[in-house]
């Protein structure tokens, strides 16, 4: 008897376990159901829309070019004894940079200078006799005619000697040519007749190419559509103009000089040039460089950041933080972008707060967590 109770009391136990155990799970089943049924928010970053002043620029690629280039040639026929420089170097202004052999110039300068000492001497020989010559005229000695032989004698002297220090000028010229100078500063380019060799009096091809750095051009081409508003603003005072040279951080200011005066037919660009002092020398001829050109400053645009914005079918739209915490897809109508921002043209307004990080996730009417950073991967 005492054993069939003591299993009945045990039976019992189970039994309370059992529904224990059952109650328990059916607990946790409902929990969960009830966790799933609670929306989870969305953890994302958001920045409010804005007005303010954006620059309305035209951009390009540009072509960097020398503000001068010069053709160095000889002036005279001879031989190159010397060469004061080195391919790529810098020089001056008046630096000299070839000596052509001056000898057999210096001897023909000497020449027409005695030439000159030898007529100046007859002037003067000259010069007495037509005094005397005057004297006896005017006494009635001679004739006329035997003064006017003096006096064209005088003349014809004189003019002998004025000719006699032209050709002396020309051959200090022709002297002062056996010394090749550089007409402006810049940076020598390859030599191409080194020392020794026989040069003519401007050959075909130049002894050295020398370019003009400082300052610069850069040229650049925009569609013949902007033409109009080029001119329009250019009209009004000189054009900004911002160049990205390759490993330069900062933007290089310049300005629009050049206004070509007619259009491409066959791109339908029109080809601008601007100036940049380049003192620094960080463009350098023939390199392309990234152009802004600016036109105005945009007062009061209305701008949001461009991470905010999203492609979708219909064109672009982005997700606009609700006062609940839930968000809402909301098209817009973009009118450019200026780096990070985009001016918006309709679909936003100076307050609204738009989702830059964690849009992916996303859905109208979801709700959102702004207290904590989104990840952006």
């Amino acid at each position: 008897m005492a054993r069939r109770k003591k299993l009945f009391a045990i039976a019992a136990a189970l039994a309370v376990v059992a529904v224990a155990v059952g109650l328990a799970a059916q607990y946790n089943k409902e929990s969960r159901a009830a966790v799933r049924k609670t929306p989870v928010a969305v953890p994302v970053t958001v920045a409010p829309v804005v007005a303010k002043t954006v620059p309305v620029r035209l951009y390009a690629i540009g072509n960097v070019e020398p503000f001068t280039t010069v053709a160095v040639k000889a002036r005279v026929d001879g031989q190159i004894v010397s060469v004061h420089f080195n391919e790529g170097d810098e020089v001056r202004q008046g630096q000299l940079l070839f000596e052509i052999d001056p000898r057999p110039f210096a001897a023909a300068l000497q020449q027409v200078q005695a030439n000159l000492l030898r007529d100046r001497a007859l002037v003067d020989r000259a010069a007495d006799q037509e005094k005397r010559y005057k004297e006896l005229l005017q006494k009635k000695f001679i004739s006329p005619d035997a003064y006017g032989q003096v006096k064209t004698n005088l003349d014809s002297a004189a003019a002998t000697v004025r000719a006699d220090e032209a050709m002396v000028a020309s051959a200090k010229l022709q002297l002062d040519y056996c010394s090749i100078r550089s007409p402006v500063t810049g940076y020598a380019g390859k030599i191409a007749i080194q020392r020794g060799n026989l040069v003519k009096a401007n050959d075909t091809g130049p002894l050295v190419t020398i370019n003009q750095v400082v300052p610069i051009y850069v040229s650049f081409s925009v569609p013949e559509q902007n033409l109009s508003d080029v001119r329009l603003h250019q009209a009004n005072g000189d054009l900004r103009v911002q160049a990205n040279a390759p490993n330069v951080a900062a933007p290089i200011e310049g300005k629009l000089i050049f206004v070509d005066n007619s259009a491409d037919l066959s791109t339908g660009t029109i080809k601008l040039k601007a100036t940049f002092p380049n003192k620094d020398k960080a463009m350098w001829p023939g390199q392309f460089v990234n152009v802004a050109l600016t036109l105005y400053e945009q007062q009061g645009a209305i701008v949001a950041p461009s991470v905010a914005v999203q492609n979708g079918p219909t064109g672009q739209y982005v997700f606009v933080l609700k006062a609940d915490q839930t968000v809402e897809m909301r098209p817009i109508k973009i009118a450019r972008t200026e780096g990070d921002d985009t001016i918006v043209a309709g679909g936003l307004k100076v307050g609204d707060q738009v989702v830059t990080v964690g849009q992916l996730r996303l859905a109208p009417g979801m709700r959102v967590d702004t207290s904590s950073p989104a990840r952006t991967s």
